[in-house]
């Protein structure tokens, strides 16, 4: 029993390690980084999730710079009873590329990341709050509904080579139209 948890408590340790050590892009640009973007990746292992995954779809948000350097952040998903809307404060850091909001589901900071974005395609964005595995996602973000296999695959790698299981990455159904007209 003693060796399962040393092995549980290192394996932790290591993936909160691997955490901290991902930066954001070099030179990010929050003013190119702005505008609409879809929701088209997601890996995430929580326990808790495990119920929803067949249920995901893919989430647009608009990510707006605030003069002060901080981003609005407004999603929108299609949800059963509908299209529900959330409003993210993305605060900056003295990192451009990270960025850190309270979490009201969650009662709780967490860190953004703009990992790896080309600004007119896709972003690679990790959402975790450190040592604490249950709030880490990897999101694979696109400025349409459809991104290449190429970056995909790309998504996928970088998920598994950050600890986690080929099952708990997804790429989420269509969005319906929502909010409509979009």
């Amino acid at each position: 029993m003693r060796l399962f948890e040393a092995t549980v408590t290192v394996l932790t340790l290591m993936t909160a390690c691997v955490h901290a050590d991902v930066q954001p892009q070099k030179d990010f640009d929050l003013q190119r980084f702005s505008g609409k973007w879809y929701r088209v990746g997601i890996a995430y292992d929580s326990p808790a999730f495990v119920q929803y995954r067949n249920k995901i779809r893919i989430s647009m948000g608009v990510l707006t710079p605030l003069d002060n350097g901080n981003a609005n952040m407004s999603m929108w998903s299609q949800k059963s009873n509908g299209c529900l809307s959330d409003v993210y404060i993305y605060e900056k850091t003295a990192v451009p590329g990270l960025f850190t909001y309270f979490s009201a589901r969650h009662n709780r900071v967490k860190d953004i990341t703009v990992v790896e974005t080309d600004y007119t395609e896709y972003a690679l964005v990790l959402k975790h709050k450190k040592m604490n595995r249950e709030f880490t996602q990897v999101a694979l973000y696109g400025r349409s509904q459809t991104v290449k296999p190429t970056i995909l695959e790309k998504f996928r790698e970088f998920a598994l080579n950050h600890g986690f299981p080929k099952e708990s990455i997804l790429t989420p159904q269509l969005l319906d139209c929502c909010p409509s007209g979009q």
